[in-house]
């Protein structure tokens, strides 16, 4: 039977790593909200039986990195009045050979433009009502619409590794 899990905001994180011209820029994100749709059977995410579906939501505007200087230009070339959410859905799930490894392909919308993508994660059954997904995946923001920062002598290159840490609690 699918069972939905809806993603606890409380719980779940967005990180972000960029490397520029002077040093690493890191930053996370709480919030995201969502849902999974899925069967779990013996502990494990099972495939087989139901077409899964999965839904991320991040506001935009909670992209962050510490440095209110960065944060501010992050958010300017951003638009988050324009473009407030960042999107992600699963489109196909396929199973790999390692056991709670998965294949996504889905769409991601970021800064008003949705791309198709694809990545890896990790799909853990801690207990019979939590599911963990976990995965990384690098992206060119230059794909979305976006050019990377030049400020003073600070270059941002434009590939950015995202890494997501999704906790999603079966709904009653």
């Amino acid at each position: 039977m699918t069972e939905r899990y809806a993603i606890s905001p409380e719980r779940s994180k967005i990180g972000f790593e960029a490397s520029s011209s002077v040093h690493p820029i890191h930053g996370e994100a709480g919030g995201v909200t969502g849902f999974v749709e899925a069967d779990v059977l013996d502990g494990r995410f099972d495939l087989t039986s139901a077409e899964p579906r999965m839904r991320l939501d991040l506001p935009a505007e909670r992209l962050r990195s510490g440095n209110p200087l960065y944060d501010g230009e992050l958010r300017r070339r951003i638009d988050v009045r324009a473009h407030p959410r960042v999107t992600g859905e699963a489109t196909e799930i396929e199973e790999l050979a390692e056991t709670g490894r998965y294949r996504v392909r889905g769409d991601l919308t970021f800064h008003g433009v949705t791309r198709p993508v694809q990545g890896e994660i990790t799909v853990s059954v801690p207990d019979d009502r939590t599911l963990v997904i976990e995965g990384e995946q690098v992206f060119d923001v230059r794909d979305f619409g976006l050019q990377p920062p030049k400020m003073l002598m600070l270059r941002v290159h434009p590939q950015v590794r995202v890494r997501v840490r999704i906790v999603a609690e079966r709904e009653p």
